[in-house]
Protein backbone atom coordinates (compact mmCIF):
# COMPACT_ATOMS: atom_id res chain seq x y z
CA UNK A 1 0.00 0.00 0.00
CA UNK A 2 1.50 3.78 -0.61
CA UNK A 3 2.14 5.30 2.26
CA UNK A 4 0.13 8.26 2.76
CA UNK A 5 0.76 12.31 2.59
CA UNK A 6 -0.15 14.18 5.16
CA UNK A 7 0.46 18.55 5.08
CA UNK A 8 0.10 20.29 7.84
CA UNK A 9 0.40 24.38 7.53
CA UNK A 10 1.89 26.11 10.30
CA UNK A 11 4.63 25.61 12.71
CA UNK A 12 2.97 26.84 15.85
CA UNK A 13 2.71 24.80 18.45
CA UNK A 14 -0.54 22.92 16.68
CA UNK A 15 1.07 22.01 14.16
CA UNK A 16 4.08 21.39 15.31
CA UNK A 17 2.71 18.74 17.61
CA UNK A 18 0.98 17.61 15.29
CA UNK A 19 3.74 16.78 13.29
CA UNK A 20 5.58 15.13 15.95
CA UNK A 21 2.60 13.32 16.47
CA UNK A 22 2.48 11.79 13.63
CA UNK A 23 6.26 11.14 13.35
CA UNK A 24 5.78 7.27 13.54
CA UNK A 25 2.10 6.82 12.04
CA UNK A 26 3.60 5.46 8.51
CA UNK A 27 2.75 8.50 6.54
CA UNK A 28 4.72 10.77 4.97
CA UNK A 29 4.59 14.44 6.89
CA UNK A 30 5.20 18.08 5.34
CA UNK A 31 5.54 20.76 7.72
CA UNK A 32 4.93 24.16 5.67
CA UNK A 33 5.69 27.27 7.06
CA UNK A 34 6.75 30.51 6.04
CA UNK A 35 9.74 30.59 8.46
CA UNK A 36 12.28 28.36 9.58
CA UNK A 37 11.76 28.41 13.15
CA UNK A 38 9.19 28.10 15.87
CA UNK A 39 8.72 31.38 17.69
CA UNK A 40 7.86 30.77 21.92
CA UNK A 41 4.85 33.09 22.02
CA UNK A 42 4.41 33.13 25.08
CA UNK A 43 7.73 35.23 25.35
CA UNK A 44 7.36 37.76 22.85
CA UNK A 45 6.68 40.32 25.23
CA UNK A 46 10.03 39.68 27.07
CA UNK A 47 11.91 40.39 23.61
CA UNK A 48 9.70 43.43 23.38
CA UNK A 49 10.58 45.24 26.43
CA UNK A 50 14.65 44.33 25.96
CA UNK A 51 14.88 41.09 28.74
CA UNK A 52 15.70 38.45 26.02
CA UNK A 53 16.78 37.88 23.16
CA UNK A 54 15.22 36.89 20.23
CA UNK A 55 16.81 33.82 19.27
CA UNK A 56 16.61 32.22 22.64
CA UNK A 57 12.71 32.07 21.76
CA UNK A 58 12.78 31.13 18.01
CA UNK A 59 14.44 27.55 17.80
CA UNK A 60 15.09 25.98 13.96
CA UNK A 61 12.36 23.62 13.07
CA UNK A 62 14.56 21.23 11.22
CA UNK A 63 16.69 21.02 14.67
CA UNK A 64 13.03 20.15 16.50
CA UNK A 65 12.13 18.05 13.41
CA UNK A 66 15.57 16.10 13.31
CA UNK A 67 15.32 12.97 15.17
CA UNK A 68 11.72 12.29 13.01
CA UNK A 69 13.45 12.84 9.56
CA UNK A 70 14.54 9.62 8.92
CA UNK A 71 12.94 6.38 9.55
CA UNK A 72 14.31 3.03 8.40
CA UNK A 73 16.30 4.89 5.81
CA UNK A 74 13.58 6.63 4.51
CA UNK A 75 12.60 10.33 5.30
CA UNK A 76 9.01 10.50 6.97
CA UNK A 77 8.98 14.36 8.57
CA UNK A 78 10.09 17.02 6.17
CA UNK A 79 9.94 20.38 6.21
CA UNK A 80 9.11 22.95 4.06
CA UNK A 81 9.72 26.87 4.03
CA UNK A 82 7.24 28.78 1.61
CA UNK A 83 4.42 30.65 1.22
CA UNK A 84 1.12 29.04 0.99
CA UNK A 85 -0.72 30.95 -1.97
CA UNK A 86 -3.66 28.49 -2.78
CA UNK A 87 -5.49 25.44 -1.39
CA UNK A 88 -7.24 23.28 -4.12
CA UNK A 89 -9.51 20.77 -1.79
CA UNK A 90 -11.14 19.17 -4.90
CA UNK A 91 -7.81 18.20 -6.49
CA UNK A 92 -6.25 18.04 -2.97
CA UNK A 93 -3.12 19.91 -3.15
CA UNK A 94 -1.68 22.93 -1.77
CA UNK A 95 0.44 25.64 -4.10
CA UNK A 96 3.44 27.66 -2.69
CA UNK A 97 5.52 30.24 -4.27
CA UNK A 98 7.82 27.78 -4.74
CA UNK A 99 5.41 24.31 -5.86
CA UNK A 100 2.67 22.45 -5.66
CA UNK A 101 1.98 19.67 -2.72
CA UNK A 102 -0.39 17.08 -2.88
CA UNK A 103 -1.74 15.96 -0.11
CA UNK A 104 -4.42 13.13 1.42
CA UNK A 105 -5.33 14.67 4.75
CA UNK A 106 -4.34 18.26 4.97
CA UNK A 107 -3.82 19.94 8.96
CA UNK A 108 -4.47 23.95 9.23
CA UNK A 109 -2.52 25.99 11.70
CA UNK A 110 -2.02 29.03 10.74
CA UNK A 111 -2.93 30.87 14.12
CA UNK A 112 -3.79 34.54 14.79
CA UNK A 113 -3.24 38.03 14.17
CA UNK A 114 -3.73 40.86 15.64
CA UNK A 115 -7.96 41.97 15.77
CA UNK A 116 -7.99 45.88 15.28
CA UNK A 117 -11.75 46.36 15.49
CA UNK A 118 -11.79 48.48 12.50
CA UNK A 119 -10.63 51.50 14.76
CA UNK A 120 -9.79 54.21 12.26
CA UNK A 121 -5.40 54.31 12.65
CA UNK A 122 -4.51 51.40 14.90
CA UNK A 123 -3.57 49.11 12.11
CA UNK A 124 -1.13 52.19 10.73
CA UNK A 125 0.27 53.33 13.88
CA UNK A 126 -0.32 51.13 16.87
CA UNK A 127 2.48 48.26 17.30
CA UNK A 128 1.06 44.20 17.16
CA UNK A 129 3.14 41.69 18.81
CA UNK A 130 2.36 38.22 17.04
CA UNK A 131 5.61 37.86 15.62
CA UNK A 132 9.45 37.88 16.12
CA UNK A 133 9.81 40.97 13.65
CA UNK A 134 6.79 42.79 15.55
CA UNK A 135 8.59 42.42 19.05
CA UNK A 136 11.97 43.54 17.86
CA UNK A 137 9.98 46.66 16.53
CA UNK A 138 8.75 47.70 19.87
CA UNK A 139 12.22 47.24 21.44
CA UNK A 140 13.76 49.52 19.40
CA UNK A 141 10.95 51.98 19.38
CA UNK A 142 10.60 51.80 23.01
CA UNK A 143 14.50 52.59 23.86
CA UNK A 144 14.45 55.34 20.61
CA UNK A 145 11.85 57.68 22.41
CA UNK A 146 14.12 57.37 25.53
CA UNK A 147 17.40 58.55 23.77
CA UNK A 148 15.12 61.25 21.68
CA UNK A 149 13.21 61.98 25.20
CA UNK A 150 16.42 62.87 26.62
CA UNK A 151 17.76 65.31 24.01
CA UNK A 152 14.18 66.71 23.78
CA UNK A 153 13.65 71.16 25.37
CA UNK A 154 10.19 71.24 24.67
CA UNK A 155 8.47 69.53 27.88
CA UNK A 156 5.13 68.34 26.13
CA UNK A 157 6.86 66.66 23.38
CA UNK A 158 8.99 64.96 25.89
CA UNK A 159 5.94 63.87 28.08
CA UNK A 160 4.23 62.36 24.52
CA UNK A 161 7.42 60.29 23.97
CA UNK A 162 8.01 58.89 27.30
CA UNK A 163 3.80 58.34 27.55
CA UNK A 164 3.18 54.20 26.66
CA UNK A 165 -0.38 53.23 25.98
CA UNK A 166 -1.19 49.51 26.11
CA UNK A 167 -4.29 48.72 24.29
CA UNK A 168 -5.83 45.60 26.21
CA UNK A 169 -6.57 44.37 29.52
CA UNK A 170 -5.96 40.50 28.62
CA UNK A 171 -3.03 38.44 29.88
CA UNK A 172 -0.54 39.83 27.30
CA UNK A 173 -1.50 43.52 27.90
CA UNK A 174 -0.74 42.77 31.46
CA UNK A 175 2.30 41.17 30.70
CA UNK A 176 3.37 44.18 28.46
CA UNK A 177 2.21 47.10 31.36
CA UNK A 178 4.32 44.39 34.03
CA UNK A 179 7.46 44.32 32.18
CA UNK A 180 7.09 47.84 31.96
CA UNK A 181 7.53 48.98 35.52
CA UNK A 182 10.16 46.28 35.74
CA UNK A 183 12.41 48.11 33.11
CA UNK A 184 11.73 51.68 34.99
CA UNK A 185 12.64 50.34 38.30
CA UNK A 186 15.29 48.71 36.73
CA UNK A 187 18.29 50.20 34.38
CA UNK A 188 15.97 52.96 32.75
CA UNK A 189 15.58 54.44 36.35
CA UNK A 190 19.62 54.40 36.16
CA UNK A 191 19.80 55.56 32.79
CA UNK A 192 17.47 58.04 32.10
CA UNK A 193 17.64 59.64 35.90
CA UNK A 194 16.21 62.80 34.32
CA UNK A 195 13.50 61.00 32.81
CA UNK A 196 12.67 58.28 35.44
CA UNK A 197 9.74 60.57 37.15
CA UNK A 198 7.99 61.72 33.98
CA UNK A 199 7.11 58.40 32.46
CA UNK A 200 3.44 57.24 32.35
CA UNK A 201 2.48 53.67 31.46
CA UNK A 202 -1.41 53.71 30.70
CA UNK A 203 -3.65 50.12 29.92
CA UNK A 204 -6.82 50.72 28.50
CA UNK A 205 -9.02 48.14 28.92
CA UNK A 206 -12.46 48.09 26.93
CA UNK A 207 -14.91 45.37 29.61
CA UNK A 208 -15.46 45.94 33.55
CA UNK A 209 -12.03 43.92 34.36
CA UNK A 210 -8.94 42.76 33.87
CA UNK A 211 -7.97 39.23 32.79
CA UNK A 212 -11.62 38.32 31.95
CA UNK A 213 -11.22 34.52 31.54
CA UNK A 214 -10.07 34.17 34.77
CA UNK A 215 -12.01 35.21 38.01
CA UNK A 216 -13.21 38.28 39.06
CA UNK A 217 -11.22 38.14 41.78
CA UNK A 218 -7.92 37.83 40.27
CA UNK A 219 -8.92 40.63 37.52
CA UNK A 220 -9.29 42.62 40.96
CA UNK A 221 -6.27 41.66 42.48
CA UNK A 222 -4.40 42.46 39.03
CA UNK A 223 -5.80 45.96 38.74
CA UNK A 224 -4.72 46.72 42.73
CA UNK A 225 -1.26 45.90 42.32
CA UNK A 226 -0.84 47.62 39.27
CA UNK A 227 -2.42 50.99 40.80
CA UNK A 228 0.02 50.04 43.53
CA UNK A 229 3.09 50.17 40.57
CA UNK A 230 1.79 52.97 39.30
CA UNK A 231 0.25 51.83 36.25
CA UNK A 232 -3.12 54.22 35.38
CA UNK A 233 -5.56 51.74 34.50
CA UNK A 234 -8.76 52.60 32.35
CA UNK A 235 -11.64 50.32 32.75
CA UNK A 236 -14.75 49.79 30.43
CA UNK A 237 -13.23 52.58 28.09
CA UNK A 238 -13.01 51.95 24.40
CA UNK A 239 -10.43 53.33 22.15
CA UNK A 240 -12.42 55.43 19.22
CA UNK A 241 -9.33 56.27 16.71
CA UNK A 242 -5.48 55.90 17.26
CA UNK A 243 -3.15 58.28 15.39
CA UNK A 244 0.62 59.02 15.32
CA UNK A 245 0.86 61.08 17.98
CA UNK A 246 -2.21 60.46 19.99
CA UNK A 247 -4.95 57.79 21.55
CA UNK A 248 -8.64 58.73 21.15
CA UNK A 249 -10.79 57.41 23.84
CA UNK A 250 -14.67 57.06 23.80
CA UNK A 251 -14.90 59.44 26.43
CA UNK A 252 -13.75 61.88 24.67
CA UNK A 253 -10.18 62.01 26.38
CA UNK A 254 -6.80 61.88 24.05
CA UNK A 255 -3.90 60.90 25.70
CA UNK A 256 -1.10 62.40 23.96
CA UNK A 257 1.57 59.46 23.43
CA UNK A 258 4.03 58.19 20.88
CA UNK A 259 3.90 54.58 21.55
CA UNK A 260 0.42 52.78 21.25
CA UNK A 261 0.80 48.87 21.88
CA UNK A 262 -2.16 46.77 20.57
CA UNK A 263 -2.72 43.37 22.77
CA UNK A 264 -6.53 44.17 22.17
CA UNK A 265 -7.53 41.34 20.28
CA UNK A 266 -6.57 38.42 17.90
CA UNK A 267 -8.52 36.78 14.50
CA UNK A 268 -7.77 33.96 12.60
CA UNK A 269 -5.34 34.19 9.99
CA UNK A 270 -7.42 34.04 6.76
CA UNK A 271 -7.62 30.54 4.80
CA UNK A 272 -6.33 30.80 1.19
CA UNK A 273 -9.30 28.87 -0.09
CA UNK A 274 -13.47 30.45 0.23
CA UNK A 275 -15.03 27.11 0.83
CA UNK A 276 -15.62 27.08 3.97
CA UNK A 277 -17.75 28.09 6.71
CA UNK A 278 -16.49 30.64 9.26
CA UNK A 279 -17.35 31.61 12.70
CA UNK A 280 -16.85 34.47 14.60
CA UNK A 281 -13.40 35.98 14.09
CA UNK A 282 -12.61 34.50 11.42
CA UNK A 283 -12.26 31.45 12.35
CA UNK A 284 -13.29 28.31 10.76
CA UNK A 285 -16.27 26.43 11.83
CA UNK A 286 -15.36 22.77 12.60
CA UNK A 287 -16.83 19.09 13.61
CA UNK A 288 -15.81 18.12 17.43
CA UNK A 289 -13.52 15.71 15.68
CA UNK A 290 -11.83 18.95 14.38
CA UNK A 291 -12.76 18.21 10.68
CA UNK A 292 -13.90 21.26 8.17
CA UNK A 293 -17.81 20.80 7.92
CA UNK A 294 -17.41 20.72 4.08
CA UNK A 295 -13.66 18.29 3.89
CA UNK A 296 -13.71 15.57 5.77
CA UNK A 297 -9.93 15.37 5.37
CA UNK A 298 -8.98 18.87 6.39
CA UNK A 299 -8.14 19.51 10.23
CA UNK A 300 -8.22 23.12 11.52
CA UNK A 301 -6.43 23.59 14.94
CA UNK A 302 -5.29 26.05 17.21
CA UNK A 303 -6.28 29.64 16.56
CA UNK A 304 -7.90 28.95 13.48
CA UNK A 305 -10.68 26.80 14.22
CA UNK A 306 -13.65 27.54 16.57
CA UNK A 307 -14.35 24.72 18.96
CA UNK A 308 -16.65 24.84 21.56
CA UNK A 309 -16.67 22.59 25.35
CA UNK A 310 -19.55 23.22 27.74
CA UNK A 311 -21.16 25.37 25.75
CA UNK A 312 -18.13 27.80 25.58
CA UNK A 313 -15.65 28.90 22.86
CA UNK A 314 -12.03 27.62 23.81
CA UNK A 315 -10.18 30.61 24.02
CA UNK A 316 -7.13 30.04 21.85
CA UNK A 317 -4.49 29.19 24.59
CA UNK A 318 -1.01 27.59 23.94
CA UNK A 319 -1.97 24.25 25.81
CA UNK A 320 -5.66 23.71 23.75
CA UNK A 321 -3.39 23.90 20.03
CA UNK A 322 -0.98 21.42 21.63
CA UNK A 323 -3.46 18.83 22.68
CA UNK A 324 -5.77 19.66 19.15
CA UNK A 325 -2.26 18.53 17.33
CA UNK A 326 -2.28 15.23 19.29
CA UNK A 327 -5.99 14.83 18.84
CA UNK A 328 -5.86 15.53 15.32
CA UNK A 329 -2.98 12.88 14.81
CA UNK A 330 -4.70 10.46 16.70
CA UNK A 331 -7.72 11.02 14.30
CA UNK A 332 -5.47 10.77 11.18
CA UNK A 333 -3.93 7.98 12.41
CA UNK A 334 -8.11 5.94 13.22
CA UNK A 335 -8.82 7.28 9.57
CA UNK A 336 -5.76 5.28 8.60
CA UNK A 337 -7.01 2.09 10.12
CA UNK A 338 -10.95 2.78 8.87
CA UNK A 339 -12.20 3.75 11.89
CA UNK A 340 -14.77 7.09 12.50
CA UNK A 341 -12.72 9.94 14.22
CA UNK A 342 -13.11 10.88 17.72
CA UNK A 343 -14.88 14.01 19.50
CA UNK A 344 -11.39 16.30 20.70
CA UNK A 345 -12.13 17.30 24.42
CA UNK A 346 -9.60 19.66 26.29
CA UNK A 347 -8.09 18.82 29.40
CA UNK A 348 -8.02 22.29 31.15
CA UNK A 349 -4.84 22.27 33.63
CA UNK A 350 -5.30 25.53 34.97
CA UNK A 351 -3.89 29.06 33.92
CA UNK A 352 -1.71 31.24 35.12
CA UNK A 353 -0.70 35.10 34.19
CA UNK A 354 2.35 37.10 35.20
CA UNK A 355 2.33 40.56 36.60
CA UNK A 356 5.80 41.45 37.20
CA UNK A 357 7.66 42.76 40.16
CA UNK A 358 7.35 39.26 41.86
CA UNK A 359 3.64 38.81 41.50
CA UNK A 360 1.08 36.70 39.37
CA UNK A 361 -2.08 35.09 39.43
CA UNK A 362 -3.48 31.07 38.60
CA UNK A 363 -6.58 29.19 38.85
CA UNK A 364 -5.46 25.27 38.74
CA UNK A 365 -8.90 23.52 39.11
CA UNK A 366 -10.95 25.41 41.72
CA UNK A 367 -8.12 26.72 43.43
CA UNK A 368 -7.24 30.47 42.99
CA UNK A 369 -4.08 32.29 44.69
CA UNK A 370 -1.77 34.92 43.77
CA UNK A 371 1.49 36.73 44.41
CA UNK A 372 5.17 35.41 44.07
CA UNK A 373 3.71 31.57 43.72
CA UNK A 374 1.86 32.53 41.08
CA UNK A 375 4.56 33.65 39.41
CA UNK A 376 7.28 31.51 40.13
CA UNK A 377 5.06 28.78 38.48
CA UNK A 378 4.39 31.01 35.15
CA UNK A 379 8.39 31.07 35.25
CA UNK A 380 8.76 27.91 35.60
CA UNK A 381 6.18 26.31 33.33
CA UNK A 382 7.15 28.65 30.52
CA UNK A 383 10.74 27.30 31.23
CA UNK A 384 10.06 23.59 30.93
CA UNK A 385 7.94 24.41 27.57
CA UNK A 386 10.57 26.40 26.02
CA UNK A 387 11.73 24.08 23.22
CA UNK A 388 16.04 23.51 23.30
CA UNK A 389 18.04 23.04 25.93
CA UNK A 390 20.59 25.75 25.46
CA UNK A 391 17.35 27.66 25.08
CA UNK A 392 15.90 26.50 28.56
CA UNK A 393 19.51 27.68 30.24
CA UNK A 394 20.15 31.23 27.95
CA UNK A 395 16.73 32.39 28.92
CA UNK A 396 17.15 31.01 32.65
CA UNK A 397 20.15 32.44 33.32
CA UNK A 398 18.91 35.72 31.89
CA UNK A 399 15.76 35.87 34.38
CA UNK A 400 18.48 35.55 37.11
CA UNK A 401 20.25 38.18 36.27
CA UNK A 402 17.37 40.23 35.26
CA UNK A 403 15.53 39.57 38.79
CA UNK A 404 18.54 39.81 40.84
CA UNK A 405 20.34 42.73 39.80
CA UNK A 406 17.17 44.65 38.53
CA UNK A 407 19.27 44.96 35.03
CA UNK A 408 18.51 44.19 31.18
CA UNK A 409 21.28 43.83 28.79
CA UNK A 410 19.38 43.32 25.58
CA UNK A 411 19.22 47.14 25.15
CA UNK A 412 20.78 47.75 21.54
CA UNK A 413 18.78 50.09 18.69
CA UNK A 414 19.25 48.18 15.47
CA UNK A 415 17.16 49.68 13.58
CA UNK A 416 14.22 52.13 14.30
CA UNK A 417 10.49 51.07 12.78
CA UNK A 418 9.28 54.31 10.61
CA UNK A 419 6.04 55.52 11.62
Amino acid sequence: MNSRRVVIIGAGFGGLQATKSLANSGADVLLIDRNNYHTFVPLLYQVATGQLEPEYIAYPIRTILRRFSFLRNKPKVEFLMAEVEQIDFSKQTVETDSCVITYDFLVLATGSRTQFFGVPGASEYAFSMRTLEEAIAIRNHIFSCFERAIQESDSSRRQQLLTFTIVGGGPTGVEVVGAFVEMLRGHLRRDYRTLFKEVRLILVQSGDRLLADLPKKLGTYTYKRLHQLGVEVYLQTKVIRVTFESLHLQNHEVISTATVIWTAGLEANPTISQEVSLANKGKLLVHPTLQLLEQPNVYAIGDLAYVEQNGKPLTGVAPEAVQQGVAVARNIQREFRGKSPEHFSYFNKGRLAIIGCYSGVGKIGAFAFTGCLAWLMWLGVHLIYLPGYRSRLLVLLTWLYTYLLRDRSVRLILSVKER
